[in-house]
C-alpha cells in the first residue's frame, strides 16, 4: 500500500474534531455571530414573558445592519403598539408615541428587563460585543440536542464595559448555530441560561427559530422568543436608523 493510500484512509477515519482543530475560539464565535446576524436583516418575532401568575405576549418587527444598528417596532399588545427601540452603536433610544417622547435610556436602566422580559436592555445594546469585548477559549466539546458542539468560554477583556463576568457558549461544529448560552456574574454565579431549538429555513440559511431564556434564581420565570420570519442581507440604508424614522416606521 503506497503512502497516498495510507493518508486517504487516515483522513476517512479521523474524527470530525481533527479537521477543525485549527479553528480558533474567536473564529467560531465570529462565524456564529455572522450567521445569526448577516450583513443586515429584517424579521418578525413573538416574545412570550412567562411568570408564575401571568403571561404576556409581545409581537414585533425588527431591522438590523451590521453590529452597530438595530430598530424594533412593537406591533402588539395594543397599549404598547407603536413603541420603537433603536440601537446606534453605544446608545439606545425609545420612542413612546402615547406621550410623544423620545427617551435616551440612561446607564441606570441598562440592567432592567426589556419590555419586562428576561432580556435586559444591556443585552440588546451589547449583543455585538461577544466578538470584540471578550477573550475566547475552547474548553471542551459536548452534544446539545444531538449536535456536536464546541464549548467556548468567554471572559471579558480588562477594559470592556460589559455586564457579565463570564459567558459560556455551545456552538454546533458543523452549522455554527448558537445552541446554548450561560451567563455568569462577576462572582461566577450563574444568572441565566438561553437554549435554542426548532431549526428552520430563513431564506439563504437555517437557524434556530426558538430561544428560551431561563433565570437561574427565579422559579417559574421564563421568556420565549420565536422568530416567525426573517430575511438576511436585505438593502437597508444607514439613515433608516434615525430618530426621525423611529416616528415614521410602521
Amino acid at each position: 500500500m503506497n503512502r497516498l493510500s495510507l493518508i486517504i484512509i487516515a483522513m476517512i477515519f479521523l474524527p470530525v474534531s481533527a479537521y477543525t482543530q485549527n479553528i480558533s475560539a474567536k473564529e467560531i464565535v465570529i462565524k456564529a455571530d455572522n450567521l445569526q446576524r448577516g450583513e443586515s436583516s429584517k424579521s418578525q418575532m413573538t416574545m412570550k414573558i412567562i411568570r408564575p401568575k401571568w403571561t404576556r405576549t409581545i409581537s414585533m418587527k425588527s431591522w438590523s445592519k451590521g453590529r452597530d444598528y438595530s430598530m424594533t417596532y412593537i406591533l402588539s399588545p395594543a397599549k404598547d403598539k407603536g413603541q420603537v427601540f433603536m440601537k446606534r452603536k453605544n446608545e439606545m433610544w425609545n420612542w413612546v408615541p402615547t406621550i410623544n417622547r423620545m427617551i435616551k435610556l440612561p446607564p441606570s436602566m441598562m440592567s432592567q428587563g426589556w419590555m419586562g422580559s428576561d432580556y435586559s436592555n444591556d443585552d440588546i445594546l451589547k449583543e455585538s460585543s461577544i466578538v470584540v469585548d471578550y477573550n475566547h477559549k475552547i474548553i471542551g466539546e459536548e452534544k446539545i440536542s444531538g449536535l456536536d458542539c464546541y464549548k467556548i468560554e468567554m471572559i471579558p477583556k480588562e477594559d470592556a464595559a460589559v455586564t457579565w463576568g463570564k459567558v459560556i457558549k455551545w456552538i454546533s461544529k458543523k452549522e455554527f448555530w448558537q445552541m446554548k448560552n450561560e451567563y455568569y456574574d462577576e462572582d461566577n454565579e450563574l444568572i441565566k441560561t438561553e437554549i435554542a431549538s426548532e431549526i428552520k429555513n430563513f431564506g439563504d440559511r437555517r437557524l434556530p427559530s426558538k430561544i428560551e431564556i431561563i433565570p437561574a434564581d427565579k422559579p417559574g420565570y421564563k421568556t420565549l422568543v420565536v422568530i416567525n420570519s426573517a430575511a438576511f442581507n436585505v438593502k437597508i440604508d444607514d439613515n433608516f436608523f434615525s430618530q426621525q424614522n423611529m416616528k415614521r416606521i410602521r
